[in-house]
């Protein structure tokens, strides 16, 4: 018999991911900060501070548990994190403590208004999460969402297996969702992936022309 009981078979509800994060199912989750994350942050702060300029105001979409809110929070970035599941946002609450809870919000991606323009998005399971007929939808709301000269930075996931979550997306059909709006300015493989991501993904920053 199965450990697990989920009933919602559908990645767009709620519900989908409430079950799995009640039952303790989250396969996507490192327990903590990838590498290649804190080295841009470091790269990302060193070049604010030569420039004279502040941290950019950030978002993470989709966050889950949203150890990556509280890391950089603590490196001094204006960083909001948001979940559609109710599950998922008390999870990350939860995950990064009182001083940071209030930047967790339950918000739906698509409906959402920052108080101020965005300077950078950090992509992390979130396009991956979602059947792929959404995604020209989410590619048109990150550009929408980024002030020109933004970052789009984070992890791909690229693999052609039908079935997901995660669903894979082919580097080809990536450049041809991108390149209206963004350039690739770095795709570096990764090398401290979990399981259900080893081999499959990679860091790639994209600038918001």
């Amino acid at each position: 018999m199965d450990a697990f009981d989920f009933r919602s078979r559908d990645p767009l509800s709620p519900a989908f991911w409430d079950e799995r994060f009640e039952q303790q199912f989250t396969p996507w989750d490192r327990g903590g900060v990838p590498q290649r994350l804190r080295l841009f942050a470091r790269d990302t702060a060193h070049g604010a501070a030569s420039a004279g300029l502040p941290l950019p105001t950030t978002l993470i979409p989709g966050c889950g548990s949203a150890y990556e809110l509280a890391y950089l929070s603590e490196a001094g970035w204006d960083v909001t994190a948001i979940d559609f599941s109710p599950a998922a946002v008390a999870a990350a609450r939860e995950a990064v403590g009182p001083q940071w809870r209030e930047r967790v919000v339950e918000a739906d991606f698509f409906a959402w208004q920052p108080a101020a323009p965005l300077q950078c998005i950090y992509e992390r399971a979130f396009l991956c999460a979602l059947p792929r007929h959404l995604w020209p939808q989410v590619v048109a709301r990150w550009a929408q969402l980024l002030a020109p000269g933004g970052m789009l930075a984070g992890y791909f996931f690229f693999d052609n297996h039908p079935k997901g979550p995660p669903f894979g997306i082919d580097r080809a059909e990536l450049e041809a969702l991108l390149s209206p709006c963004f350039t690739c300015v770095a795709d570096e493989p990764v090398d401290d992936s979990i399981p259900v991501f080893a081999g499959k993904e990679r860091w790639m920053s994209w600038f918001r022309r």
